[in-house]
Order: structure tokens, then C-alpha cells, then sequence
């Protein structure tokens, strides 16, 4: 559980710094081209399997973990302790989980599925063609209920975050009175910022926002 959610950190952070060129000068022709990277270069690609594998893993040891935690527990508590003892969100992973499966399938179909089996059209820049994934972001993200599901299924993973980053490393081992702390503040950061910027992207594409920062552009 803590090794794959390890490496779907990894993968979060990887696809925020992606997303993030939407933001900057030449956002569109920036992502598209990041989004044509990831999706024709074949370590990538291969990567792609591991990814799904690793979700999948991911999503059948947490119910697996809820079921025998709940098996284990032959009668509900008469008296809870709440918060004193553990955080809501910490007693909720398997809620979040859902909430945040849910919200992947509909992102899943939005998005991966046209540009892996066809339905976008194509822009071309410098003599290449490259799907325009920018464009079909701005066509999702035009709908008032796709912001909503998308702000909800942020907010879910900021919490699960919340929790599973530090949890990850603890039931790995890696304790240290001296790194814990750090690691602890580093959860907290990632947890809120990288949602966060998810978040934005569709406030950012439905409102037409745009940072004005001359001709700053990210790595693509």
C-alpha cells in the first residue's frame, strides 16, 4: 500500500509540472506539445502500463485494508474518541478513496481515452502534428458540472493526501525524530498545492485566465 502510493506521488507530481504549462505564455502549444511527449515516447509509454497497475493495486489493497479493519472490529466502539485520537479524514480513506476512483473514471473518458482511441483533432506546429488535448480541454471544462466534479474530486484528493503522504513513509519505516517533522510539513505542502493546481485548471480554462508573465514558459 505505502510503495504505491509512493509512486502514485511520483506520478501526481510529474502530471502537475505537465498541467502547469497551460498557465504560462504559449500555454496551449507548450501542453500540447508536453502531452504529445507522453503520449508517443515509448518509456513513457511503458510507464503508462506500470501507472494503471499501480492504480489498480493501489485501489484493491485499500479495500482490502478497510474490510479487514472492519472485520477486526466485531462491534462498533459505544464511545468514539474522534479527533482526539485520529483526524477524519484518516478514518475516511476509503470514502476519499471512492470519491477520488469515481472521479478518475470520469477524467479517464474525458481525456485519455480520445487520445488513445481517436476523437480530437490536431494542430500542427512547425511542420509536426500533434493532438490539440488543449483544445479538449477547453470544450470539457466549458460545462458547469464538469468544474464542480473536478473541484470535488481535488478537494477529496487533497484529504486522502493529507493522510497517505506522511502514512507512506511511517509504514515504510523511515522515522527519524530529526526528518519526520520535515517530512510532515513536505506532506502538507504537497497535499495542498499540487490539488490546488488541478484545481485551477478548470477555473483557468472556464474563466479565460491567464498569468502575465511575459515569455516565461515551463520545460515543453
Amino acid at each position: 500500500m505505502a510503495l504505491t502510493g509512493i509512486f502514485l506521488i511520483v506520478f501526481l507530481l510529474v502530471h502537475c509540472y505537465v498541467n502547469a504549462n497551460v498557465f504560462f505564455s504559449h500555454g496551449e502549444e507548450n501542453f500540447n506539445r508536453a502531452a504529445h511527449f507522453m503520449g508517443t515516447n515509448i518509456l513513457v509509454r511503458i510507464a503508462e502500463i506500470g501507472l494503471f497497475a499501480g492504480f489498480i493495486l493501489h485501489i484493491i489493497q485499500g479495500y482490502k485494508l478497510e474490510l479487514s479493519n472492519r472485520a477486526k472490529r466485531s462491534s462498533k466502539y459505544a464511545v468514539t474518541a474522534g479527533n482526539k485520537t485520529s483526524t477524519w479524514y484518516s478514518r475516511s480513506m476509503a470514502l476519499l478513496g471512492t470519491l477520488i476512483l469515481l472521479f478518475l473514471i470520469i477524467h479517464l473518458v474525458h481525456f485519455w481515452v480520445p487520445s488513445r482511441f481517436g476523437g480530437l483533432t490536431e494542430v500542427n506546429y512547425d511542420g509536426k502534428s500533434v493532438l490539440n488535448l488543449y483544445g479538449r480541454m477547453k470544450d470539457v471544462f466549458s460545462q458547469e458540472w464538469v468544474i464542480i466534479v473536478y473541484l470535488l474530486g481535488c478537494f477529496s484528493l487533497a484529504w486522502h493526501l493529507l493522510h497517505g503522504f506522511q502514512s507512506a513513509f511511517q509504514t515504510m519505516g523511515w522515522n527519524h525524530k530529526k526528518y519526520t517533522p520535515l517530512i510532515h510539513s513536505m506532506g502538507v505542502v504537497f497535499s495542498v498545492v499540487v490539488p490546488l493546481i488541478f484545481a485551477l485548471m478548470p477555473l483557468f480554462m472556464y474563466f479565460g485566465w491567464e498569468i502575465p508573465v511575459g515569455e516565461l514558459t515551463l520545460l515543453f
